[in-house]
């Protein structure tokens, strides 16, 4: 499989390692400390040298998102993965990347960025691009919901992505139509349901026998 899409690694390696590009040209007007983690609220509370946070947080991420390609790779049943959906895992970390780099970026240089709107928007976006391609998700071991009862039956693993594919795809927009509140225990809430209804479904079907 890497070698079928050596071409979209290559990209995809390129995308996360812009933001050294724009750090180095940023260099000299970046500040010796720079923010790496905010809380809830969209408040600042974790900083790192200016070093880390140019090089070492998109090599982190490349290193994730080469770990993740190496896993999807090694499935036995690759077969079965969705082109659509391989190619949306290929994306994720880099749109991280650039995001993150970003963010970064502007509130070091004292530009203010609303993290706490800003992640429940992409949130809602990732969620509702998931939901249209997961019925398109055969049964394998990487991608799709993982849980015993998926994977032991190939009818309770269809069944149940298609049943959180309109769920993930509507709390998506939720997510979205509520992300300028602000709120997080909104946006925490919307996806823990998202998260456990599915697993409930999939356990109601295994009672069933299916």
């Amino acid at each position: 499989m890497i070698k079928k899409n050596w071409k979209l690694l290559t990209c995809t390696t390129l995308v996360i390692l812009i933001p050294i590009l724009a750090g180095i040209l940023l260099w000299d007007r970046l500040p010796a400390r720079m923010p790496t983690h905010w809380n809830a609220t969209g408040e600042v509370d974790g900083w790192s040298s200016k070093p880390f946070a140019v090089f070492g947080l998109p090599g982190i991420l490349l290193a994730l998102h080469w770990l993740c390609v190496l896993g999807t790779a090694a499935d036995p049943k690759k077969r079965n993965h969705s082109e659509k959906l391989l190619h949306l895992v290929h994306w994720i970390t880099p749109a991280l990347s650039v995001v993150l780099g970003a963010v970064t970026y502007l509130t070091a240089l004292g530009q203010p960025v609303r993290i706490e709107v800003l992640l429940p928007l992409l949130t809602g976006l990732l969620f509702t691009i998931i939901g249209n391609y997961m019925p398109k998700c055969k049964q394998n071991y990487t991608i799709g919901i993982k849980i015993p009862w998926t994977l032991n039956s190939e009818e309770n693993w269809n069944r149940t992505h298609r049943f959180a594919s309109r769920l993930w795809f509507l709390g998506g927009l939720l997510i979205i139509a509520t992300g300028f509140l602000g709120n997080v225990w909104i946006f925490l809430t919307i996806t823990l349901v998202m998260a456990f209804i599915p697993f409930l479904y999939s356990y109601a079907l295994y009672r069933k026998g299916i």
